[in-house]
């Protein structure tokens, strides 16, 4: 296989950036991955639904779409024409050397798909125990708050994200992992991002955890996702 051209520049890259709603601290996110990779394009996507608007800082192009991560996901990639993509949640923050980690990536052509260890923004035993773990690849060590480094052609050939509001990044992964070769294997950069730990402020270190295994034990048995999405919303 032959390494797609520029591939491995990382600004022949686009980010896409699903959020809720842009603001002040989309704003930044946006602004430090701008620094950070210089990317051939930056695409933050919001809700069609959303009422008040802030424009979107220069050199971003703003995209709607129906509400939902995976849906909002696709839409990016279908506005975007770079050969890699990547996957930011509006709550995580590249490390500084994310430039240099994805470049290295994109430079083997067996690579399909990347995506970077974790840190939260604050410090406690579960978290941390939580964030060791994300240096290894596996359904539960593997998420979209890692920021997912994937080939366009790998992300068509495996039919991109799921139009699903939640589990849409364990999707994806299930998928790519369903591949043959060697682009079947999701490869962890050697590099950490930055991620909020306000969802485990808010329900408890360990009981949120807890309610996080527990929905993704009822998504492998086969409980919707829209169905988990609803309880999820309802405890936010």
């Amino acid at each position: 296989m032959r390494p797609t051209p520029g591939a491995a520049d990382p600004a022949a890259l686009a980010v896409i950036i699903p959020t809720r709603q842009l603001d002040a601290s989309v704003c930044s996110a946006i602004h430090q991955a701008q620094r950070t990779l210089r990317p051939q394009e930056i695409i933050v996507v919001e809700p069609a639904d959303v009422q008040t608007r802030m424009p979107p800082p220069p050199g971003c192009r703003h995209v709607q779409a129906l509400r939902g991560r995976g849906t909002q996901c696709n839409a990016g990639v279908r506005a975007s024409t770079a050969p890699a993509l990547l996957f930011l949640h509006d709550d995580t923050r590249l490390p500084a050397d994310a430039a240099r980690a994805i470049a290295a990536a994109l430079a083997d052509p067996a690579l399909g798909m990347a995506c970077f260890r974790l840190r939260f923004d604050r410090r406690h035993p579960l978290l941390a125990l939580y964030a060791w773990c994300s240096r290894f690849d596996s359904a539960w060590t593997t998420f979209g708050d890692q920021g997912y480094l994937i080939r366009r052609d790998l992300f068509d050939a495996v039919g991109g994200f799921p139009d699903w509001p939640l589990f849409e990044d364990v999707e994806l992964a299930r998928r790519v992992r369903r591949q043959h070769g060697p682009r079947r294997r999701i490869r962890k950069l050697p590099t950490t991002v930055t991620t909020s730990a306000v969802r485990f402020e808010r329900g408890g270190m360990l009981r949120q955890q807890l309610r996080n295994a527990v929905a993704m034990l009822r998504f492998f048995a086969g409980t919707p996702p829209a169905r988990l999405a609803m309880e999820y919303e309802r405890r936010r």
